[in-house]
């Protein structure tokens, strides 16, 4: 049987760019798929800065002018293999240059209406026709439309399916309508109320949740949040009426990269069978390198986190100086709010030794901290899937999380009855239970250290590779395309 290509496009993707967890999903996910039935191949813009590492050895494929129906410039096309995955990357005019993949809001539109049309002319060029795009969050949500209009004018392209997913649906891209009328050049008939005018605006998501084929977001519980008005921010609307064609499907982790057996990052690597003595001696060394008092003994927890109260960093600020103690350290890594910054420099010169700032981001002391930890923060407001706490169960760093989106898909709550679970959780978004929580933690480590052992080590049983998740897409892709029809699973 022919295999099924896919074209998938993102704004970013590792180890090529990255800001965010869509670049982890753009550069794993399509290795993982069953290359006997499956040609999944990815197509991002050709940033300056991307390092020219990767930049100088890109070869070039192809160029042509962008499509006549959107006229504004000519593409030329590059391509990167990289573990028998096959990366294009778009170059535009210059449009993709400076230090930062984004720019400033109103050019940003500009940029990745060029990049869209650039995919949607190279998916009928005679280097690679996919059966399916797959497009991911707002910088790519003019794919179906644009797909869509030029069908009108050559039929053949209506066999091209597309699939949006969802990462975050707080970020939309939202403009004032003559912007999005002069720099995307989509046609008046689009900007209606069942197209993509948003309470007087125009909104990029909401045109792909109105013209993609189906839609998935990156986890069940999240899927189904979405469909409120709480969670919806203002989209629950479409996406109910859009639910039979909605898929949650739970994002993973490359557990090849993310291996505390073999993470050059690590001084102590480790494995399930010497989990105790190779967090020790973690802990110790990371200690020693953050100016935290030494104590083996003590309870250490880990934040790595955009500083937001997306986040949930306003229920730690609220109750650090409460968790914090003599048998209580605390080491923050990320950057966000200014007010949050400042908040935890302030709080590790009110406890010397006990609280760790880093604002700042780096891979490698992420690794660390993940490694050393005993417990790992994540009281998230909202979150559709989260990384850090799948990464942090791989480490044995027992995640203390919100049970609200993929955390609560991923992460099971600790039963004191049959000594199953992963971790702890709490239901509402409350400073007491966020307390409550930390508080039982603390109590099982220095009470039933045995129980918490065992707890660590389940955790970093936990699997969530990327395998079971791409058997997800498997099945959409097959349902898509009629190879078979699988039923619709939420993970």
């Amino acid at each position: 049987m022919e295999k099924i290509k896919v074209l998938y496009a993102a704004s970013e993707c590792v180890p090529f760019i990255k800001t965010g967890g869509l670049s982890d999903v753009a550069g794993s996910l399509p290795k993982y798929f069953d290359r006997e039935r499956f040609d999944v191949r990815v197509i991002l813009p050709r940033y300056d800065c991307i390092p020219s590492s990767y930049r100088d050895r890109m070869q070039y494929v192809t160029g042509f002018p962008l499509c006549q129906k959107f006229p504004g410039g000519y593409a030329a096309f590059y391509s990167y293999e990289i573990d028998g995955v096959t990366f294009y990357f778009v170059e535009s005019d210059h449009l993709f240059s400076g230090s930062w993949p984004y720019s400033d809001v109103g050019n940003d539109l500009y940029r990745f209406a060029a990049f869209c049309n650039a995919v949607v002319c190279f998916a009928f060029n005679e280097v690679f026709q996919p059966d399916i795009l797959h497009c991911n969050d707002w910088q790519t949500a003019l794919i179906p439309m644009y797909l869509r209009e030029l069908a009108f004018e050559n039929p053949k392209l209506w066999r091209y399916e597309t699939v949006f997913t969802i990462h975050n649906l707080r970020f939309q891209g939202v403009y004032d309508i003559p912007n999005m009328q002069r720099k995307t050049w989509l046609p008046p008939v689009y900007f209606h109320r069942d197209g993509i005018e948003f309470y007087g605006n125009a909104n990029l998501m909401k045109g792909a949740l109105q013209y993609a084929g189906k839609i998935t977001t990156v986890s069940g519980t999240y899927m189904k949040e979405i469909c409120t008005p709480e969670y919806g921010e203002g989209l629950d609307g479409v996406l109910r009426w859009r639910e039979p064609d909605l898929y949650g499907i739970v994002n993973g982790i490359d557990t090849v990269s993310y291996d505390p057996k073999t993470d050059e990052a690590l001084p102590f690597r480790y494995n399930e069978k010497h989990i105790a003595a190779g967090k020790a001696a973690n802990k110790t060394a990371l200690q020693k390198e953050l100016g935290l008092e030494v104590n083996p003994d003590v309870f250490l927890i880990g934040v790595v986190s955009r500083l937001t109260d997306q986040k949930g960093i306003e229920l730690i600020a609220s109750a650090l100086d409460e968790i914090v103690d003599p048998l209580t350290q605390i080491v923050v890594l990320g950057t966000g709010e200014s007010y949050y910054e400042e908040f935890f420099h302030e709080a590790a010169a009110r406890h010397p030794g006990r609280v760790s700032a880093n604002t700042f981001f780096s891979e490698a002391l992420s690794r660390r901290i993940y490694a050393a930890t005993d417990a790992f923060l994540m009281p998230s407001r909202f979150e559709p899937c989260g990384l850090s706490q799948l990464i942090a169960l791989r480490y044995g760093s027992v995640p203390i999380v919100r049970e609200t989106g993929g955390l609560k898909d991923t992460v099971v709550p600790y039963n004191e009855y049959t000594g199953e679970g992963t971790g702890f959780s709490f239901a509402h978004y409350d400073r007491g239970e966020f307390l409550w929580a930390v508080n039982y933690a603390k109590s099982l480590y220095f009470n039933h250290r045995s129980v918490y052992r065992k707890l660590t080590e389940q955790a970093m049983k936990a699997d969530f590779s990327w395998q079971a998740s791409a058997r997800k897409y498997e099945d959409l892709y097959d349902e898509m395309t009629g190879r078979k029809f699988a039923p619709k699973e939420e993970v």
